[in-house]
């Protein structure tokens, strides 16, 4: 409107110097008007009367612009320029505003729920695996207990405590004590344990004795060889150590086969005849939670364990397997 005025005045002025007939521009949206110093009005038209006492205002929805840049020039004293336009421009900028607002408001929420889906997944998939954990577990802590349950019914029934009892109350015992032995090693902190210098193959005899009746029960024959072997480690690891891979060993063997055992100064080997694991598996047999197969009952913690003690002592395992052929397991001390 400004730009309109000024044009308006330019005109003006041009026409009164150089005595030429003035004619008023017609402003598309706009009404213009001239006016002389006693407020009659001399060219164009307008909207709605003028309050001159005001440079720039707005009545209802029109806005008005008085302008005195004519100088007096033709007997003209105010420039008045009048439009709805800037009503309409106002709505508009609004609506724009408010569709933009909307479709901003859309793609934050859009990509909120995208960010929520990426960093929530891992928080569903940890759910996922908890879930798994709990019923493995349940699972897992049935079958020892229902066996315990069983063999005392049977003790009682027949008053006769025979080997046969005795030998399966002992090993789902030792099972419970399996499972909560592996729990407890990764619910608590066992780094206060200190590590101290120990036989590592006395570890091995003793963890070979503490299966025997697991061993006995499959009719699995178990071959151990051995030389010294002397190691700085905390008693309870080592024995988890050895304890997780021959577990795993006679759970994945089948009846009638053979597990060999070797310790030597730099290293600790177990081989079985069981059902190996595939090929696409052994990549992801340290995570935990993650088991190879569904062949035999577990959680997916043991080799979790294995490998967190094998880092701290910064030892290394390296694992060959065959399906249908069995799995060699070698731990290196050096």
């Amino acid at each position: 409107m400004n730009k309109i005025a000024d044009e308006v005045s330019a005109d003006v002025i041009d026409a009164a110097m150089y005595k030429k007939d003035f004619t008023l521009k017609m402003f598309k949206g706009y009404t213009v008007a001239l006016f002389d110093n006693n407020k009659n009005l001399k060219f164009g038209q307008i909207i709605q009367d003028i309050d001159f006492s005001k440079m720039y205002y707005m009545n209802g929805s029109t806005f008005t612009l008085t302008s005195h840049r004519t100088a007096g020039h033709l007997d003209i004293d105010s420039v008045i320029v009048q439009s709805n336009l800037c009503t309409s421009n106002v709505m508009k900028m609004r609506n724009s505003v408010i569709i933009t607002s909307i479709f901003v408001g859309v793609i934050i929420i859009i990509i909120a729920v995208i960010l929520s889906t990426i960093f929530l997944r891992p928080i569903k998939e940890k759910m996922q695996e908890i879930e798994g954990f709990v019923k493995d577990t349940t699972h897992e802590l049935n079958t020892p207990i229902t066996a315990l349950m069983m063999s005392t019914s049977r003790a009682k029934s027949k008053q006769v405590y025979d080997d046969k009892i005795m030998k399966n109350i002992s090993i789902s015992t030792k099972q419970l004590y399996d499972i909560y032995s592996s729990l407890s090693f990764l619910s608590f902190d066992k780094s206060a344990e200190k590590a101290i210098d120990l036989n590592f193959e006395d570890v091995v005899d003793q963890s070979i004795k503490y299966f025997d009746e697991l061993l006995d029960k499959k009719h699995i024959d178990l071959e151990f060889t051995s030389s010294t072997c002397r190691l700085n480690i905390a008693p309870t690891k080592a024995k988890m150590l050895i304890n997780n891979l021959l577990s795993n060993a006679i759970k994945y063997s089948l009846p009638n086969s053979k597990i060999y055992l070797h310790v030597n100064k730099n290293s600790f080997i177990i081989k079985d005849e069981g059902i190996g694991i595939a090929k696409d598996k052994l990549n992801t047999i340290f995570e935990r939670f993650t088991r190879a197969n569904s062949y035999a009952g577990g959680f997916g913690v043991g080799l979790n364990i294995v490998e967190s003690i094998i880092k701290e002592y910064n030892y290394k395992v390296d694992i060959v397997s065959k399906e249908n052929k069995g799995t060699t397991v070698t731990i290196k001390f050096s």
